[in-house]
């Protein structure tokens, strides 16, 4: 298969960041484990695996691993309108860290967060591959360190783009054109990014992070404020373009054949002139040849989340982006969420190397043969702090590492890989 431009996630790691007190690291290339091998990316050297399960019980810390990722997320977006230093709207934009709360030390340390990917470009049938390790860490008051390196598919070894830490008094912008980097030492303040600020001044290398970032997407479905909002989301050009209406129905047809076509009906425009739709599923009925229109609010929970979903798995399947999303099981049967699965993994399906994250309680899914032991990630709190980490890398009792004839379903449920609520009878007396 002919793979043409492709960004994916090597590895994602961070520190000091709620529940995970210290660094942690969530890890997306392939170990040497021999099953499943078409799940596989393979981009220069690099083995990249195209998803990432991640069970645990409730308040374990699970979200927190998506929350860590949004947060650098949302700083990378955002810092360049950071201003700590405007007094007429104190700290806008600006959020700090979430520390671990639960020791005096952590509270007030700094928090990091460094992600590793690979770039990989075609361009006059030539192909060009490039790693890149971005990070920083961050306090109440601002940036203290920031760092971009790069290798080629060709090096050894990851070469300096720019490094900055606290105040500024070391900024070093040897792999930024000369030309720009003046700009940046002018404009650069403490609570902003450098790769935020260089995106805006369209420095190239820069604006390459920061788009990457852009491109990927988080959702959190634990969230009943994000599933409302989600809920009355249509998909991009759904109002007017029945084309897409038509694609939206083989989607949800994976599951639910009932739906057989949309009718959009336009309404009133809001008070921002955005006209507002009503829009209705149409069924057959199931005594004559009838068509019945059925407003598509009242359609199931199920059905309206794989409808939330429809444009965000398009986009990171169109773009090769990631699709981080906590509580995928959320409202949905095991099938549909294997199906989803089955999406990512399958390269036919996803030939952009789209790369999907998500929590689950669905313990179903660790016996369906749809993941590796390396796409299988436990989150266990101990003491007030969550460890994360693969079922490949994990070691029973015993000393040894779990087999693959093993049954995960069973011996997660029984507590073998940690990882699950320790109950104790419930009491309402």
């Amino acid at each position: 298969m002919q793979l043409g431009v492709m960004k994916m996630l090597l590895q994602f790691n961070f520190a000091n960041h709620k529940s995970f007190r210290e660094e942690t690291s969530l890890d997306l290339t392939a170990t040497g484990i021999k099953e499943y091998n078409d799940h596989i990316f393979e981009i220069g050297e690099e083995k990249i695996l195209p998803t990432a399960a991640i069970y645990g019980a409730n308040a374990g810390g699970k979200s927190n691993v998506m929350d860590a990722f949004h947060y650098m997320y949302y700083y990378v977006a955002s810092s360049f309108g950071f201003d700590l230093d405007d007094k007429s709207n104190d700290r806008v934009g600006f959020i700090s860290p979430p520390a671990f709360l639960f020791d005096t030390e952590s509270k007030a340390k700094e928090s990091s967060y460094e992600v590793y990917f690979i770039d990989r470009k075609i361009l006059n049938d030539r192909e060009y591959v490039t790693t890149y390790n971005y990070g920083f860490t961050v306090n109440q008051m601002g940036v203290l360190e920031e760092w971009l390196n790069s290798k080629a598919k060709t090096a050894k070894e990851f070469r300096q783009v720019f490094y900055r830490n606290e105040n500024k008094d070391l900024l070093e912008l040897d792999g930024i054109p000369q030309k720009q980097r003046e700009n940046i030492k002018i404009s650069l303040r403490r609570e902003t990014l450098v790769v935020s600020l260089g995106a805006k001044l369209k420095v190239e290398n820069l604006k390459l992070i920061y788009d990457w970032f852009l491109q990927n997407e988080i959702i959190n479905f634990a969230s009943s404020w994000e599933i409302l909002i989600r809920g009355k989301r249509l998909p991009d050009g759904f109002s007017t373009n029945k084309k897409i209406q038509r694609d939206v129905v083989d989607f949800l047809s994976t599951f639910d054949t009932d739906i057989i076509d949309f009718e959009v009906h336009p309404g009133i425009k809001d008070e921002e002139g955005n006209e507002r739709f009503s829009v209705y599923a149409i069924h057959r009925s199931v005594d004559s040849d009838e068509l019945i229109s059925i407003p598509l609010v009242l359609e199931s929970a199920g059905t309206l989340k794989m409808l939330s979903l429809y444009q965000s798995v398009k986009d990171a399947l169109t773009n090769g982006s990631v699709l981080f999303v906590d509580e995928l099981n959320a409202r949905l049967h095991p099938t549909m969420v294997s199906n989803i699965i089955h999406t990512f993994t399958n390269k036919d399906l996803n030939p952009n190397g789209a790369q999907l994250v998500f929590t689950t309680h669905d313990a179903i899914q660790l016996d369906t043969n749809s993941l590796r032991r390396d796409e299988i990630w436990f989150v266990e709190k101990i003491n007030g702090q969550s460890h994360l980490y693969s079922l490949a890398d994990f070691v029973d009792e015993d000393g040894k590492k779990i087999r693959k004839d093993e049954n995960y379903q069973k011996n997660y449920l029984v507590g073998k890989y940690g990882a699950i609520p320790n109950l104790k009878q419930i009491s309402v007396v």
